[in-house]
């Protein structure tokens, strides 16, 4: 198990437009050829817009782009036609396919805080794709078919156990609050890797939720 912890993230977006960005792998002019991806995940940053800042549009291909909102509300157009506002608790996953472009802001009169989760499919080119489940219960898996890939969301109350999926590559990214992993108190922002996991469990030392990739092997 390798463990990251929030401080060690690479800074990136944009202060003074009010964008601050964590990146937990190789990103823009943070390159660490040591760290460029774990399984399908190419990326995990953890953004913060404030009232009216935003992404303005740009492209993407060849990527499935996993999002999740931790507080506030996040305004998505693309130019396949979606135009969706994503709040806590919402799934939003882009395929990206052979092309696509995109905005993501800030519309609401308070803070954004949300987690951008990148993964590399399997088959390149294609249509893209826009899908949103609302509402997410706990422990429904979101199956990512085309990068091999499930998204496991835990919400824990303290002192309740999770087992963490068997499994060739898994990443685990504590969205708020504390976990003990392993042997590993993990806190906000903080992630751990694991390869090959098995018998692995989590337990909330407090009241937490945790994002927590199976993936395949590549």
């Amino acid at each position: 198990m390798d463990v990251r912890r929030a401080d060690e993230r690479y800074p990136g977006g944009d202060p003074a437009a009010g964008i601050t960005s964590r990146h937990a792998f190789s990103f823009g002019p943070h390159y660490d050829p040591g760290n460029l991806r774990f399984g399908a995940l190419l990326a995990c940053n953890e953004e913060r817009l404030a009232p009216g800042a935003g992404f303005d549009e740009h492209p993407h291909s060849h990527t499935e782009i996993v999002t999740w909102v931790v507080a506030g509300e996040l305004t998505h157009r693309d130019s396949t036609g979606h135009e969706t506002v994503v709040r806590a608790g919402d799934v939003q996953r882009l395929s990206a396919a052979a092309g696509v472009r995109h905005v993501e802001r800030n519309d609401a009169p308070v803070p954004l805080t949300f987690v951008q989760m990148w993964l590399a499919p399997h088959d390149p080119g294609g249509d893209p794709a826009y899908e949103i489940v609302r509402g997410i219960a706990d422990s429904t898996p979101y199956a990512v078919p085309e990068a091999g890939a499930m998204l496991h969301v835990r919400r824990l109350v303290p002192g309740e156990r999770t087992a963490v999926p068997d499994g060739a590559y898994v990443y685990a990214h504590v969205v708020r609050g504390e976990v003990d992993l392993d042997g590993e108190r993990l806190g906000p922002g903080d992630a751990a890797r694991l390869t090959d996991a098995e018998g692995v469990d989590a337990v909330a030392v407090t009241d937490a939720e945790v994002l927590v990739w199976e993936m395949a092997g590549r």
